[in-house]
């Protein structure tokens, strides 16, 4: 991560892609503020919480006098505790750190905090801690607060959909992005239009539950109509991506997408959690563990190519040593060489974190475990891919880059950032594959 410039606040991403394209629109509302931190924190682990709060001492030690804004999933959903950290001079909810206002500039001193133009506040800790945390449920709109420019990515991150209307009961999220909502496609294709305009030649659609995209929407549009729209009102953007999809969601307009058109990347990161059906009904998920083989088998036949990435999580409550194996075999059985793998972790208020937990240890052996069975799996991936021909995006550094199924890719020598090179993958060194420039015959 590039230091702070001059007039450029410090801003700390925990989570998600939405979090990251939400951070870099911080960054364009909070310019001029080379004294500001802004943590935009995780709640989806209480390892993520964790981590917020180190991250914040760690930089209260590294700049004593910057001010230290916390915002982001775990200051919604616990405001009390962030308020409560010496560090911390402000705490901002969800739909608060997407408003411009929320930037104005406040000082420290004697002791205690006083704002300058900030919303009406209420200091929950005697410290003067500025706290502006609104009840997310009650938030119906989602304004396209989508950021121009990335600071650290060649690729582009855009909001289309926040929020999430499932409970799963593992599942803190909902409390801290509240309903589901969509951005009007229009929105999302002026929006499209400004950063092919600005140089980018990926985009990544990213939300909560972005498969839920469209029916608060009038005319209640699907994910698959939008990209539709995105790609014809966009004629110069090279590449499509998405983030997590729910497989149970992915419809035949979606899927068609998916399986054919070109501009969309053949790399589907899915929301698959376990594979044992017992654990999925106790998670309150709505696919079995055959829907999960079944789309990643049709996916598979009609485009070879694609390459599958999953969320899975290690030592749900009730999981027994049988149950596990499922998931373990999940990953061969659906091929999955992008894993994210998770210890449960019981997250106070939901469900699941009242039901009957597996021991810690237990917990951690599993995800390690699943995560070595995710890393063969991609290892023998990558390993296939040497010999091939292969569209590489170069990132910031010249260097590396990642191909259209999102393999990361070394070159041995720079290349132009943002620009699409065709390259022959010559070998793999650890979890890299090497490229070199395909010369024209």
């Amino acid at each position: 991560m590039p230091s702070p410039s001059r007039n450029t606040p410090e801003i700390i991403t925990l989570g998600c892609r939405l979090n990251i394209a939400e951070s870099e629109a911080i960054r364009e509302m909070a310019q001029g503020q080379d004294d500001l931190i802004v943590v935009n924190s995780c709640a989806v682990t209480a390892e993520a919480v964790r981590q917020a709060r180190q991250a914040i001492r760690r930089a209260r030690r590294e700049r004593p006098e910057a001010r230290i804004m916390v915002t982001g999933c775990a200051a919604q959903t616990e405001p009390a505790t962030f308020a409560a950290m010496p560090e911390v001079d402000a705490v901002l909810g969800n739909r608060e750190k997407m408003e411009a206002g929320s930037y104005r500039p406040f000082v420290s001193g004697g002791g205690a905090r006083v704002r300058d133009g900030l919303p009406p506040a209420l200091d929950t800790n005697g410290a003067g801690t500025a706290l502006h945390v609104s009840d997310i449920m009650a938030v119906r709109d989602t304004a396209p607060h989508m950021a121009s420019a990335f600071a650290e990515h060649a690729r582009a991150f855009l909001e289309v959909q926040n929020g999430c209307d499932h409970r799963c009961t593992f599942c803190i999220i909902p409390y801290g992005r509240g309903n589901s909502r969509s951005v009007p496609a229009g929105a999302v294709i002026d929006k499209a239009k400004q950063l092919v305009d600005a140089g980018y030649r990926e985009i990544v659609l990213t939300g909560v539950d972005v498969t839920s995209y469209g029916p608060d929407l009038p005319g209640s549009p699907s994910l698959g109509l939008l990209i539709e729209r995105i790609l014809k009102g966009v004629p110069d953007l090279r590449r499509l991506r998405l983030s997590s999809l729910d497989s149970v969601e992915i419809d035949e307009r979606l899927f068609d997408i998916l399986a054919h058109e070109p501009r969309m990347m053949p790399h589907l990161h899915l929301s698959l959690q376990s594979g044992d059906d017992m654990i999925l009904k106790r998670m309150k998920r709505r696919h079995t563990r055959a829907d999960s083989i079944h789309i990643v088998q049709r996916l598979k036949s009609a485009r070879p190519e694609i390459s599958i990435g999953a969320d899975i999580i290690a030592g749900f409550p009730t999981e027994d040593e049988a149950m596990f194996e499922n998931s373990l075999r999940l990953v061969s059985e659906c091929r999955i060489v992008h894993g994210h793998i998770f210890p449960y972790s019981p997250r106070t208020g939901t469900p699941a974190a009242r039901m009957p937990q597996v021991d810690r240890l237990r917990v951690k052996a599993r995800a390690a475990r699943l995560r070595e069975t995710c890393a063969e799996e991609r290892g023998r991936w990558l390993q296939s891919l040497v010999g091939t021909t292969q569209a590489v995006l170069v990132e910031r550094n010249g260097v590396n880059g990642h191909a259209e199924n999102f393999a990361p890719i070394r070159f041995a020598t720079p290349h132009p950032s943002s620009s699409i090179v065709r390259a022959i993958i010559t070998g793999l060194e650890k979890d890299a594959l090497i490229a070199q420039e395909a010369l024209d015959d």
